[in-house]
């Protein structure tokens, strides 16, 4: 978590710089013509990474089937898979705690626009929750539209738009691709480091916080819906670390996000892993004031509220991955998502091949937490290719 705080910390010193930087942002002649080129075929980049290496073919570790309905039968067809599905999203949805309605019309107001390289820039403010307004930053490149378009979340919302550390500023290089972007960030819960959001309140959640930002990207999904220049068939949604947690529930509990891109959230539950660390009470752990210490679960600081719940009864991130099929993932991962993830990754396959898709789950693996270049240009290429005509 110290790097989590050291990336806030970066990201904030930046928006602080951002006043200073805006008037040469305005005069910018143009994007790098080194950078932001979208590749000839971006399935040539991508396509190594939708099949296991051998040693992970067909391994499903210890995680059940999500095709096995509760009462021990298995779905076998397309239309088996249909009342499962409802059967695992109506199971998930009762213990994650019901959403509020969601803001299909939303008010956005224009705070600030500014001129970046080929696209413009927005500052805006919109209602993310019934009761609470959030700013983001929607970048708009030049052209005729309708566009694809993708959701950024992070701590905040200026690093995925170039204004903190490298390599997570992914609404800046997908807006220099012809993407419409919303980059949107809980900066002022991360400021008083309880991150996440809280419906109604801090004091009475009713709803799981990770669940409530899922619900919140898919307000900001209404936001880029109800643009001209977006084709609301083709948004998709990526973030990193807390990002890619929040874009992983947005993605499986809203299925019109068109594809996803997680980076290394650590997509199943590990224990023995202090950044995957869903028992925290801004996840899945809430419980009232005061909060458990921050770590790993011991004996002396036990996880409380919904987390051990789910594990007593034997669920698992995989069964909300299968909500995705036979929408395109890709799990950019890195240290809390080695090759071993390919075993919850093969049950997702299994539901594609149900339904009669292929090629609909890939990973790329880097020893590294932080994406790098390398790993970058494949999630770039997965929009490119999944979401452009």
């Amino acid at each position: 978590m110290r790097r989590t705080v050291c990336t806030l910390l970066v990201g904030l010193i930046a928006y602080t710089a951002f006043a200073e930087q805006r008037e040469s942002l305005r005069h910018e002649s143009g994007p790098d013509p080194n950078r932001g080129a979208a590749s000839s075929d971006p399935w040539q980049t991508i396509a190594p990474y939708f099949s296991p290496p051998t040693a992970w073919q067909g391994q499903f570790g210890d995680y059940p089937s999500p095709l096995q309905f509760t009462d021990g039968t298995r779905a076998k067809t397309a239309d088996d898979w249909e009342r499962r599905r409802e059967e695992i999203l109506q199971d998930w949805e009762s213990k994650l705690g019901k959403w509020p309605d969601l803001i299909t019309e939303p008010d956005v107001q224009i705070l600030e626009t500014i001129r970046r390289e080929n696209f413009t820039q927005h500052r805006i403010r919109f209602d993310w929750t019934p009761n609470e307004q959030t700013t983001g930053y929607l970048l708009i490149p030049d052209g005729e539209g309708p566009r694809p378009a993708v959701v950024t979340v992070f701590y905040e919302p200026e690093t995925a738009i170039g204004l903190g550390t490298p390599d997570r500023d992914f609404a800046l290089e997908l807006a220099r691709r012809g993407f419409v972007v919303l980059s949107i960030g809980t900066t002022e819960a991360s400021q008083a480091r309880t991150y996440s959001l809280y419906y109604p309140s801090i004091e009475d959640a009713q709803v799981a916080p990770l669940s409530m930002l899922g619900y919140a990207a898919a307000n900001a999904w209404h936001v880029l819906a109800n643009r001209p220049e977006v084709d609301a068939q083709r948004i998709g949604i990526v973030g990193h670390s807390f990002g890619g947690k929040w874009a992983m529930f947005a993605s499986c509990l809203f299925d019109k996000f068109a594809c996803a891109a997680w980076s290394d959230p650590g997509i199943v539950f590990d224990e023995s892993r202090e950044s995957i660390n869903y028992w925290e009470p801004w996840y899945l752990g809430y419980h009232p004031k005061p909060w458990r210490k921050r770590g790993l679960i011991t004996a002396e600081n036990p996880a409380y509220g919904l987390y051990p719940e789910l594990r007593a009864t034997g669920h698992d991130l995989h069964e909300l991955h299968s909500l995705m099929a036979p929408r395109p993932l890709l799990v950019s991962g890195g240290a809390e998502d080695p090759p071993r993830r390919w075993e919850p990754l093969n049950h997702l396959i299994e539901v594609n091949r149900i339904l009669g898709y292929q090629n609909r789950v890939a990973m790329t693996n880097r020893p590294e937490h932080s994406p790098n270049e390398e790993s970058n240009k494949v999630i770039y290429a997965f929009f490119e290719h999944f979401l452009k005509p």
